[in-house]
């Protein structure tokens, strides 16, 4: 267990917070007063955060940040199961041995809606999020995902004809969108700054370990009649875990602030819950600590104005703005250097290859998703000793290098299949350890607290319209200027990534979200 020297109590004349002795219930903070100050420099020099002392002392017991990650990062396995289990009950649910229904002859478009209602859900999702996420708060949305995953789950696997089993697609996709949101979220304001980002990247971890279940239960499955239905029924049990899991565990203490400072509750009562939660959060950490942390909390958030509710303007302006364009910026880059594409083209590459597993699509899925959790786990075990900059220009470049590789196959490479094998493996392999991970932590972290709901269903919302895009775009290109050019601009669209985090995104390391809120 860490620990750390209680910080230096707020002056009374710093200008950071008045009144802690007598009114705890008022928390004003003052940029100028009678001794106005002009100086942007001299103001922002007196930001409580500045007098903190470093983020890697904070204190906090292991045992006690384990289910406060692990009952929201359930909604982000769920996410990777129905990835997973949903390429192998497509093959299930088409075949007219094994369906077990009289509607097996799916048409193309019909096996689109099967395959995409999800998606489809999930950008669905991601809007709901943009109005409810402040109004419930982190734990009350990640419940309400799991009760849409829930039912979601039940209709699809208990779906008397496609009709039913298409709103049940539409229905788990709704709780994808939300889980999707509110789970960085939460795990991002309740964990420790010194392993926030390993926690927040374990997430992904959490859903690549879902496609690998579902890869998994696909092949168990896919020979059974009715086997579509166990693979999406086996889920159901993980919904009701993450349910009872988020209604254990306690509010987020910085959520409930914001609340407080925004006039929705008693101030006094709220930082002594806020308080009680951090404890809870903290295990063994000594409540002075925790309440002079939430203190120090509660004087940044007066401090920056958070006792305004945020307007939809706002989070297009100032640091939102640039907040925006980082988050958005690399959950965009995260689908559009081809991500979806280059794993459509995975069972023929290794094929290509004289790989004897490759014939069977449920185990080349195995093959990559073994793949992508070790590299994922890599990313997980560094992420919080190099850096979020690192991880992203190293990965990144390796992207930009296996979509050229790609490229050349394609083109001018054809009877050497070994390129296009060592191309996907390094793409895998780079996107574990960059964009995957790197993409959600950064964007938990980056926006500011009264904007954080909002701003974050906003990058949701373009991590899946992009995904979308890519996905529905791919065989017209392909079509229009052949797949080895597509590749190729890809290979482009990397390296415009790449020259985007050089410049542009932050490194964030060690610090505190209200010390990332201070540095925007």
């Amino acid at each position: 267990m860490a620990s750390h020297p209680p910080p230096p109590e707020p002056s009374p004349n710093s200008g950071s917070a008045k009144g802690w002795g007598e009114h705890e219930e008022e928390i004003h903070v003052s940029s100028g007063g009678a001794q106005a100050h002009t100086d942007e420099e001299d103001c922002e020099s007196r930001r409580p955060l500045l007098h903190r002392p470093p983020a890697s002392a904070e204190c906090y017991s292991v045992s006690a940040a384990i289910l406060p990650f692990f009952f929201p990062a359930l909604g982000g396995l769920l996410y990777g199961y129905d990835i997973g289990a949903t390429s192998g009950a497509t093959i299930s649910l088409k075949s007219s041995t094994f369906s077990g229904t009289t509607w097996y002859n799916l048409s193309s478009v019909q096996t689109g809606l099967v395959v995409s209602g999800s998606l489809y859900g999930a950008l669905i999702g991601s809007v709901l999020a943009f109005t409810i996420a402040d109004f419930l708060g982190r734990r009350k949305e990640l419940i309400l995902a799991s009760i849409s995953y829930f039912i979601g789950a039940l209709l699809t696997a208990a779906a008397p004809n496609f009709a039913v089993m298409v709103v049940g697609r539409f229905l788990y996709g709704i709780g994808i969108g939300l889980a999707m949101h509110a789970a960085p979220m939460y795990i991002a304001e309740t964990a420790p700054s010194q392993i926030r980002g390993m926690l927040i990247s374990l997430k992904e971890f959490f859903i690549v370990l879902g496609m690998l279940l579902g890869y998994i239960a696909g092949n168990l499955y896919v020979e059974v009649v009715s086997g579509w239905r166990y693979m999406y029924a086996t889920s159901t049990p993980l919904c009701l875990v993450m349910g009872v899991g988020m209604w254990w565990l306690p509010a987020s203490p910085r959520w409930l602030l914001l609340c407080a400072i925004q006039g929705k509750g008693n101030l006094f009562e709220t930082k002594e819950n806020a308080t009680r939660c951090l404890c809870r959060l903290r295990g063994q950490a000594s409540p002075d600590l925790v309440a002079e942390q939430v203190t120090l909390i509660l004087e940044e958030l007066s401090y920056v104005d958070e006792e305004k509710q945020a307007g939809f303007g706002e989070i297009f302006q100032g640091k939102c703005l640039k907040a925006m364009i980082i988050g958005c910026g690399l959950v965009f880059f995260q689908q559009v250097t081809g991500q979806p594409s280059v794993l459509y083209y995975a069972a023929t590459i290794l094929q290509s290859a004289g790989f004897s597993g490759a014939s069977d699509a449920t185990r080349v899925s195995i093959l990559l998703g073994l793949l992508k959790l070790i590299m994922t786990g890599a990313a997980v075990l560094v992420v919080d000793r190099l850096g979020r900059r690192p991880l992203l220009i190293g990965g990144v470049s390796g992207i930009a290098v296996s979509l050229f590789l790609l490229s050349s196959y394609y083109t001018l490479l054809k009877d050497a299949p070994y390129v296009a094998v060592i191309a996907l493996l390094l793409y895998v392999g780079c996107y574990q350890l960059s964009f995957g991970p790197i993409g959600w932590l950064m964007i938990s972290e980056v926006f500011p607290l009264k904007l954080r709901g909002r701003g974050l269903s906003v990058a949701v919302l373009v991590n899946f319209a992009s995904n979308a895009l890519v996905t529905f775009a791919f065989s017209p290109l392909e079509d229009l200027i052949g797949t080895g050019v597509l590749f190729s601009g890809f290979g482009v669209i990397a390296v415009a990534s790449l020259v985007f985090i050089f410049f542009i995104v932050p490194e964030t390391k060690g610090l505190t979200l209200e010390e990332i809120e201070a540095s925007l």
